[in-house]
């Protein structure tokens, strides 16, 4: 009969035998020799699969791994201590652990795993509102962690077409934007309808699955964040995680959203401090983009001064027929730049990244007036393929990673 652990290795294969070979950005950028490693992202970013093809394309056939989701019925009746002491002993070198957040003991359990087996090499997912030095046992010391993010242009262009094209340093792009836009309008031919595409579809892999159902999919992923996701990682009772919802809906209403604190509690029922700290979880889940301007001192219960959804996808699937397209250009920008980047809101103009470049987004007739006399300013507009002086396509900021 077969025992617990050969029925997680029987998984495995299962999972593995019929892998896509298209990569996520990550799996070539993380430092693979570390003892710990955490990788946090969104829900439906490819975490699961990254895990995957580490195993199945990386490893050396020397090499023995194993893949286990936490929320796996074993788990019930085994602890992870137990499965790695297990695992060990049969010879056992790699473990992959998804979703830890599903596991209530994981972060003092993943500590003693560490202590206990210096040979073994753990590498662990989880969702990205989990703030891994907040578990009871402080994994600082010990974990190096990386964020994957939703798909860029770039790969969204490598999913759906095939086609391989080079990442782009932001100062690259600045310096030689009208060089890189014909080479690339070269090679796709017209991007600005790919880039519509990926606006309204692009930013998770399951939408090679099936594009007719992917916003009902990504509405569906939305509901499992608030109602799965917050309990597992902060135990939020249901009826709050109703109220971020509310509150997400609102924002969606009207982002890019610059909110009224005292107003917007009324109007959904929260105190000040329920509601702010909404908002930072709804950062945390890769829901909203939160942005300050450069001069703020960024607290626990600092109001934000503009809040945007995290990617247009979510633009498209929680604004329904409310789709504004100056609202797409600057959360697709924001998207973009978030985790690579420092990003505020610029006193005058949109953004300003690295507290040095200055940014005005818009489409066809957007000129430089708005930012004249500011040094290292750019206009940004998706309505050109190719750009002059400092007017560079939006698309090209898809290339950053």
């Amino acid at each position: 009969m077969m025992n617990k652990m050969d029925e997680l290795l029987t998984l495995q294969e299962q999972l593995i035998a019929n892998l896509s070979k298209k990569e996520r950005y990550l799996l070539t950028q993380i430092d693979w020799s570390n003892r710990l490693i955490g990788i946090k992202g969104a829900r439906g970013s490819g975490k699961t699969t990254l895990l995957l093809q580490r195993i199945k394309f990386k490893l050396s056939k020397e090499v023995e791994p194993l893949y286990a989701s936490l929320d796996n019925l074993y788990f019930l009746e085994n602890t992870l201590v137990s499965l790695a002491k297990e695992f060990v002993l049969r010879g056992g070198t790699h473990l992959f652990l998804d979703e830890v957040h599903k596991y209530p003991q994981w972060s003092r359990e993943l500590k003693l795993i560490y202590d206990q087996f210096p040979n073994l090499k753990i590498v662990f997912t989880s969702s990205s509102i989990l703030e891994i030095y907040k578990g009871e046992s402080d994994l600082s010391r010990r974990a190096v962690t990386y964020n994957l993010k939703e798909l860029s242009f770039r790969e969204f262009l490598f999913f759906e077409k095939g086609l391989e094209l080079p990442k782009l340093e932001i100062q690259e792009i600045l310096s030689n934007h009208k060089d890189i836009a014909r080479k690339i309008t070269a090679a796709i031919g017209k991007p600005i309808k790919d880039f519509e595409n990926y606006l309204k579809y692009g930013a998770y892999p399951y939408f090679l699955e099936n594009k007719d159902s992917y916003l009902q999919k990504l509405t569906q992923t939305i509901n499992l964040i608030l109602e799965l996701d917050l309990h597992a990682v902060e135990n939020m009772a249901y009826q709050d995680s109703r109220k971020i919802k509310k509150l997400l809906v609102a924002i969606a209403q009207s982002a890019p959203f610059t909110p009224n604190i005292t107003k917007l509690s009324e109007r959904l029922g929260m105190s000040r401090g329920f509601l702010l700290n909404a908002i930072k979880l709804l950062n945390r889940a890769d829901l909203v983009i939160e942005l300050y301007k450069p001069t703020k001192g960024i607290g626990a219960l600092t109001k934000p001064e503009k809040l945007y959804l995290n990617n247009t996808n979510l633009v498209y699937a929680l604004g329904k027929q409310n789709v504004e397209v100056g609202a797409l250009r600057e959360t697709f920008f924001a998207n973009q730049m978030k985790n690579l980047h420092d990003i505020h809101l610029a006193e005058k103009g949109d953004f300003i990244i690295d507290r040095t470049y200055t940014f005005e987004i818009g489409g066809k007739g957007k000129t430089a007036k708005q930012i004249k006399n500011i040094d290292n300013s750019f206009v940004v507009r998706d309505d050109m393929e190719v750009g002059s002086l400092n007017i560079i396509p939006l698309y090209l900021f898809g290339f950053l990673y």
